[in-house]
């Protein structure tokens, strides 16, 4: 079976997204939405969240590293947690999280390593 790196999606009026039936099993554990680097949010399983990304923002030995602040700030400023709607397979994305991306309707989804980068549909 072929992995699926990347996705297409239309927004409903709730602001749900679908997630492919393929990929459901990657987000049993929960999901994490944040600001990404750019104009593009991303998306992480739970358990990479919690694994790997608390670790590298929490790795820093100085409590006073500023390039890990400023990291720390983009990644929790906005950050929300939710569970996947098992029956359908949607989450919710909060309107700030929009805002931000300028997502409106139709979104592209493309996995970068662990995580997905969403961005709004050109």
């Amino acid at each position: 079976m072929a992995s699926v790196d990347y996705f297409e999606r239309r927004l409903d009026d709730k602001r749900r997204l679908t997630i492919p039936s393929e990929l459901r099993a990657e987000f049993i554990s929960g999901v994490v939405l944040t600001r990404g680097f750019g104009r593009y949010l991303h998306l992480y399983p739970k358990d990479i969240w919690d694994g790997e990304v608390e670790a590298a923002l929490s790795a820093s030995s100085s409590i006073l590293d500023e390039k890990t602040a400023d990291v720390n700030v983009q990644f929790r400023r906005g950050k929300t947690e939710a569970e996947l709607d098992q029956k359908q397979g949607r989450i919710t994305l909060e309107q700030h999280l929009l805002d931000y991306a300028g997502i409106t309707r139709d979104i592209e989804a493309v996995r970068a390593g662990k995580y997905w980068r969403l961005m709004t549909s050109e």
